[in-house]
């Protein structure tokens, strides 16, 4: 099973917002054996965030071999050709480590920042997308989009990745399957989608018709991860800031479809997550693995958690993943 490591791009309310714990979690996952480092993406958050893709750069200078991936890009807020060529060369200067992965997005204040209509945003993404494949595809593009217009242009340097890097989508609902079936490479799922609902939805995602010049039908599952020697030492470990990442969800999603599974109590967050002692671990991700999923992506360090039982969590997951 694939590991990836979800890492916390979010700002100390008691200093000023640096990416030390994060480089210093990817080598040490990079050593782990994970597959990837993945970051998120976020606007209008005190006391700071991250930007994705200069953050993304930094963690690709500071790395050797480890995978970089979003999950994901709010791609409707972005101007495509800037986005495509930025993320064609994060790519080169990698040295083919990117997986580029998207969202719609849900927040209005987002939306409003960008000066987006959140009605447009299912128009804008696919717009984006097809823009940036051809891009990073083909030697030349002349595209007469809604937004977007292009004539006779070209990426130079092209992703090194051939035919280019892997596409990722995060959503839920069969509308934005078949969306991430027709246009994508893999779907990566919500934090808090149910075990329950996932064999469904792996399914209906791997039916639908696959896009021209697709590269496959990843499922990767994106799951809140802690392994400790005891599961009681786990909980301990990841409640307290996990609650309090919930708790301001709430807040953020509020105008979201999911917004009510933040609300669960904290036994139902347990249950849907890696996090225990390393057998019970282990047995989490073999469930997932034969579910069908091809990768399970860790977030093991919510905001308030220290460096160190982060650092002891990875170190945990890579044991288990090598044994």
């Amino acid at each position: 099973m694939r590991l990836g490591l979800y890492l916390n791009l979010y700002g100390d309310t008691t200093e000023r917002s640096s990416l030390k714990d994060a480089v210093e979690q990817a080598r040490l996952a990079e050593q782990a054996g994970f597959s990837w480092v993945v970051l998120g993406e976020r606007h209008l958050h005190r006391p700071g965030y991250h930007e994705i893709l200069t953050s993304l750069t930094w963690l690709a200078a500071h790395t050797e071999r480890i995978g970089l991936a979003t999950a994901g890009i709010v791609a409707p807020l972005y101007q495509p050709v800037v986005l495509a060529e930025t993320l064609a060369h994060l790519d080169v200067l990698s040295g083919g480590r990117l997986t580029a992965g998207f969202v719609l997005g849900y927040r209005p204040e987002e939306f409003a920042l960008y000066g987006v209509g959140p009605a447009e945003r299912v128009a804008r993404f696919e717009e984006c997308l097809t823009l940036l494949t051809r891009l990073w595809t083909e030697d030349e593009v002349t595209f007469d989009g809604r937004f977007t217009q292009v004539r006779e242009a070209f990426l130079s340097p092209r992703p090194v990745q051939d035919p280019r890097p892997r596409l990722w989508n995060g959503c839920r609902v069969p509308a934005a399957l078949e969306r991430t079936a027709r246009m994508c490479d893999g779907w990566t799922t919500s934090f808090n989608e149910l075990d329950a609902d996932l064999p469904g939805k792996i399914a209906a995602y791997r039916g639908f018709p696959r896009g021209a010049g697709t590269l496959g039908a990843e499922v990767i599952v994106c799951r809140e991860g802690y392994a400790a020697p005891s599961s009681q030492r786990a909980r301990t470990a990841l409640e307290a800031p996990l609650r309090g990442l919930y708790d301001a969800y709430g807040g953020w999603k509020r105008t979201s479809a999911d917004a009510g599974r933040y609300a669960q109590g904290w036994d139902e967050i347990v249950a849907r997550g890696v996090i225990g002692s390393p057998a019970q671990c282990a047995d989490r991700l073999a469930r997932y693995e034969a579910m069908g999923a091809d990768g399970v992506v860790l977030r093991v360090q919510p905001p308030g958690m220290p460096q160190a039982d982060a650092l002891r969590a990875i170190e945990a997951f890579g044991e288990l993943n090598s044994g």
